[in-house]
């Protein structure tokens, strides 16, 4: 078993060890990093910690990230970019080894899409023998997990490998990735200098900046405001089977309530013939128009797609 490797300030305790109400006070002593993202990071720690605990031979290092203290946030948060640029550096072989130089590996882990750039750690074999940690490390804001916005196309919604960067956010693309610990914390780093873009884009200086290169700002009127997901709760969890339908491009075929205006009827097609080995997956039956009793969606709408469409569709109340 690796001993774990610990990225410590003085004598602080890791986060995972603390308790709720050492991380309220730790989070109101600090300026940038709230309470939520607190326990992000002592949620990341925890879940490897139970890996080791329970797969006493698999090999997990410890990354503990400690927030800034100082008074003034924009301070305390260049402070956090720069620890956290610190600790998701790609590991480098020692400038004296030969493997170095003469054969083109600077750096340590760079030949496995599936191995963490920074501290080794085998992600396949986690995976396999723990289940999907990144699926448990949810954002604070929007609570998606780091699997669905790191692994997941967010068109076609297929599984794709999420390769790390030499300098952390830019450079070359590596072959590697990050540890569901590394990639909280990258996760955190990118709002951070999210954060602080926006505030610099705010300045006047950035302002002339653009005006210079006839750049000009225009104020145009909102004229939709997107509407609210009104998806029924039992409906949500088929949402992303319309997204693999959308990707194959299976016909869907919305009957609507001619009293109501309401969608009462989803009719998905599955035609043999459009997958057959001499054509492109391209669907064959598509009814375009009016249907009897309703009218059609277009081919892969999703599920909040239709209840979008049909309420922009219902009569106006005088």
């Amino acid at each position: 078993m690796m001993n774990p490797l610990t990225w410590s300030v003085g004598e602080q305790t890791p986060l995972a060890n603390n308790t709720q109400t050492e991380l309220t006070r730790l989070a109101a002593n600090t300026s940038n990093v709230s309470l939520a993202q607190l326990q992000g990071l002592a949620q990341a720690q925890g879940v490897m910690q139970a890996a080791v605990e329970e797969q006493p031979h698999i090999e997990i290092p410890r990354v503990n990230f400690f927030p800034s203290r100082h008074s003034n946030p924009r301070k305390a948060r260049k402070k956090d970019i720069k620890q956290a640029y610190r600790l998701l550096r790609p590991t480098k072989r020692p400038w004296y080894s030969p493997l170095r130089w003469w054969f083109g590996g600077k750096y340590r882990y760079n030949r496995n899409t599936a191995q963490c750039c920074v501290d080794g750690c085998d992600v396949d074999y986690l995976l396999k023998v723990m289940g999907n940690v990144y699926d448990e490390i949810r954002d604070d804001e929007s609570g998606r997990s780091l699997w669905e916005m790191y692994f997941v196309d967010p068109v076609s919604g297929e599984s794709q490998a999420f390769l790390a960067r030499e300098s952390v956010t830019g450079g070359r693309t590596m072959r590697a990735t990050y540890c569901p610990e590394h990639l909280h914390l990258y996760h955190l780093l990118a709002r951070w200098e999210k954060e602080q873009e926006r505030e610099h884009e705010a300045s006047k200086g950035t302002l002339r900046d653009k005006v210079k290169k006839g750049v000009s700002v225009v104020a145009v009127p909102i004229t939709a405001v997107a509407t609210k997901d009104n998806t029924p709760p039992t409906l949500q969890k088929y949402e992303p089977f319309f997204r693999m339908l959308r990707a194959d491009k299976i016909p869907i075929q919305h009957l609507k309530n001619t009293e109501t205006g309401t969608n009462d009827i989803t009719i998905i097609v599955f035609d043999q013939r459009q997958f057959a080995e001499n054509r492109t997956g391209e669907p064959i039956l598509v009814t375009e128009g009016q249907v009897q009793g309703g009218d059609t969606a277009p081919v892969g709408a999703g599920l909040q797609q239709l209840l979008v469409e049909t309420q922009n569709q219902l009569p106006e109340v005088e």
